[in-house]
């Protein structure tokens, strides 16, 4: 999934980085607790004794609840066959996100959006029937929220369709397996605020990833919510926005206080934080404050940042930023 922060391209250096300065893994808990799409928690998954994943956003959740929390192999082959073969229905979706539907937005294809709202209700339908477990509830839906994402006519995020169907949204829909790694190790996954989670929880590594600037996730990815969610409401204004969580770590005048408290809240030995050079709070910000609460050190990684792609040219420059892993050992 292309996604606004993701560190799927950071991932070695935070590994590396992390571990070195943490020791073996083997037996500690590590904790995401703004976990988007479950990058790092996934990477961190088979080394350690314990995830905690958590992310106020309910399509985050989705995802980790079945990267994250699902630990054995579920029988899915015939059951993904079957969604991928299911004729399409003129449901919410349809109606009010696709090409063709009654509002005139064009986020998926006529086809695409008539399949996105089949799957979805056979999705339903067999939880509520008790035909598939939990476990593999989630599997389907992180399947179906990924696959959908492939096939958006959009720039990436969830702000804007784009006018005309571009090459890759035109494209049918087909689900592809949302595959996690099995361990023989629990984990766990919450959807809450992280300031309010942190006084709840413990543990030895915390990794947080907030927002870094004012867009909030809850409209970016809005329309994940709604295939996730699959409810009942009046889709606003031209983009069909639903109402959603607002950050404070997207609030200038907020963020380094909640920052701040959820510091000297955390009951974890070691915190790093993964922040850029753009970012709200400044790098001399996140240093005063960690150094309230014990030692602190800085690694740095210079990578091409995401960009939301605004044409059918894939080829632009990307541009180059440096990502900050802010370390704090509270020990």
């Amino acid at each position: 999934m292309n996604y606004i922060g993701s560190k799927n391209k950071l991932s070695t250096f935070l590994f590396e980085t992390i571990t070195s300065v943490s020791g073996d893994l083997a037996h500690k808990t590590f904790c995401d607790l703004f976990a988007g799409t479950g990058i790092v928690g996934r990477i961190f998954k088979p080394h350690v004794g314990k995830v905690i994943a958590n992310d106020v956003e309910f399509y985050s959740y989705v995802l980790n609840r079945n990267y994250i929390k699902n630990t054995e192999k579920v029988e899915t082959e015939s059951l993904v066959q079957e969604l991928n073969n299911l004729k399409g229905k003129k449901g919410f979706i349809f109606q009010h996100y696709a090409e063709g539907g009654t509002e005139g937005r064009i986020y998926f294809t006529s086809e695409n959006g008539q399949k996105i709202d089949a799957i979805r209700q056979q999705i339903e339908a067999w939880k509520t029937s008790s035909a598939i477990s939990e476990n593999t509830y989630y599997f389907l839906l992180a399947s179906l929220l990924e696959s959908a994402d492939k096939v958006a006519n959009t720039a990436s995020v969830y702000g804007a369709y784009l006018k005309k169907i571009k090459k890759s949204a035109a494209k049918e829909l087909s689900i592809k397996p949302a595959l996690f790694t099995e361990t023989e190790t629990s984990h766990e996954v919450f959807q809450q605020d992280a300031n309010t989670l942190i006084k709840k929880i413990e543990g030895d590594i915390l990794y947080l990833d907030p927002p870094y600037n004012a867009r909030q996730y809850g409209a970016n990815y809005h329309l994940l919510n709604t295939i996730a969610k699959y409810d009942t409401f009046v889709p606003k204004g031209k983009t069909g926005l639903r109402d959603y969580y607002k950050s404070n770590y997207c609030k200038k005048g907020e963020v380094l206080k909640s920052f701040t408290a959820l510091l000297e809240n955390a009951n974890f030995n070691y915190i790093f934080l993964s922040y850029n050079n753009e970012g709200l709070m400044s790098q001399q910000d996140v240093e005063d404050a960690m150094k309230q609460f014990g030692d602190y050190n800085l690694a740095t990684k210079k990578y091409q940042r995401f960009k939301a792609d605004k044409t059918e040219n894939r080829n632009h420059k990307a541009t180059e930023t440096v990502e900050f892993l802010h370390i704090l050992d509270k020990n």
